[in-house]
């Protein structure tokens, strides 16, 4: 499984939930899951926003060799799910690529879904997405200009939210044709820093 995270500037958010995909990858032996994130008005080139990065280490992932980049349609074409950080974010890349509205969501919706009805695939978060109500807006705000607090509170927000979507999902969606050449972040083997370890076991346990 292939996911695309999108936000705004591709500094902050999206950056911490990528990194965050492949150090889950890592814990729990997905091969099959990677990551890479895009933004809608991206600062192409630019490195992770310094908060940012030490949100992504309090997480137990890892923040370097990171630049900025553009979201482009064939970003979103090569994904198997699209996680956008706010609704906007999510109608802009859904309208980029074929086909591209059935896999895209916003990760709080797409965590609220599979949370509620149980969903295992993509397909089934699809279907479910309309048959759902609606309480309040799923966006996950911008921290850019804010304080360390407020960047700690929304990686931990991501985190709630995407770790268990990652492990109902994952398992489910790693098979690939043996010559799918797609690009995208490849996971590499290694073992995850405490922290993530220690977070991950409390998910285990809810």
């Amino acid at each position: 499984m292939h996911v695309l995270f999108v936000c705004n500037g591709n500094v902050c958010r999206s950056v911490i939930a990528e990194r965050l995909t492949r150090a889950v990858a890592v814990e729990y032996n997905l091969s099959g899951l990677t990551a890479e994130s895009a933004g809608t008005r991206a600062l192409v080139g630019f490195p992770v926003e310094p908060l940012a990065a030490r949100t992504i280490e309090g997480l137990g992932a890892n923040a370097d060799h990171f630049r900025a980049r553009k979201l482009k349609p064939e970003l979103i074409d090569r994904a198997d799910l699209v996680l956008a950080m706010t609704e906007q974010i999510r109608d802009q890349a859904a309208g980029m690529g074929f086909g591209a509205a059935s896999r895209t969501f916003t990760l709080l919706e797409a965590h609220r879904i599979a949370k509620v009805t149980g969903a295992e695939t993509i397909a089934d978060m699809h279907r479910a997405r309309h048959d759902l109500s609606m309480v309040g807006r799923e966006n996950i705000a911008d921290p850019v200009g804010l304080s360390e607090a407020a960047f700690c509170e929304v990686g931990d927000r991501i985190a709630e939210a995407l770790v268990p979507l990652l492990l109902a999902l994952a398992p489910h969606e790693q098979a690939r044709p043996a010559d799918d050449e797609r690009g995208g972040l490849v996971v590499q083997p290694g073992a995850a820093p405490a922290p993530l370890a220690t977070f991950l076991a409390a998910q285990r346990v809810r």
